[in-house]
């Protein structure tokens, strides 16, 4: 299973979406406090459109919580990474897969990073940019852990009334 983690987010837009992202692609969310605010929140639910509701996902009081509570492999998304995010194998449908993101505004700190950095990558980008939009990033990874696990039990066409195209010879 993809999961999917956020250490001490802050913006409600991004977890709306992070929630909205979590739903399409069958993740559970995990979110360790404290939260830069309440769940509840109209932005929070606007950001994850009418979906929220669907969204599989715990809350921890901190980070060792976390740790107590889950295991598996834990992969952590910082500028302090070297190896591509694309670069590690998570193939395996069995495995509990964790994908861990900082707060928008200072990452995951380095006393949290240094015993994992086997385990720490970055998204590939320009020196244009100090760092992709939170919610941006949980999709690109997710996508690439999805890709190389062939798209488990998602669907591939519209759910609803299969819609066919003919072509037009006279265009």
């Amino acid at each position: 299973m993809i999961n999917i983690v956020l250490f001490e987010p802050e913006i409600p837009q991004n977890t709306g979406n992070i929630m909205r992202t979590c739903i399409a692609t069958g993740s559970k969310l995990h979110l360790i406090k404290p939260l830069g605010f309440k769940l509840d929140d109209k932005s929070v639910k606007r950001s994850g459109v009418n979906y929220i509701d669907k969204c599989e996902y715990k809350v921890y009081e901190n980070i060792d919580d976390f740790y107590k509570q889950n295991q598996g492999t834990f992969y952590y998304f910082t500028r302090y990474g070297h190896k591509p995010h694309d670069s590690f194998d998570y193939s395996n449908k069995d495995e509990n897969i964790y994908f861990i993101f900082g707060k928008e505004s200072t990452g995951i700190p380095p006393k949290i990073l240094k015993p994992h950095i086997d385990n720490c990558m970055r998204i590939p980008m320009t020196a244009n940019v100090r760092a992709l939009n939170l919610s941006n990033c949980v999709a690109i990874v997710t996508y690439e852990a999805l890709r190389q696990q062939h798209y488990p039990n998602l669907l591939r066409d519209e759910p609803h009334k299969s819609i066919t195209f003919i072509e037009d010879s006279d265009d």
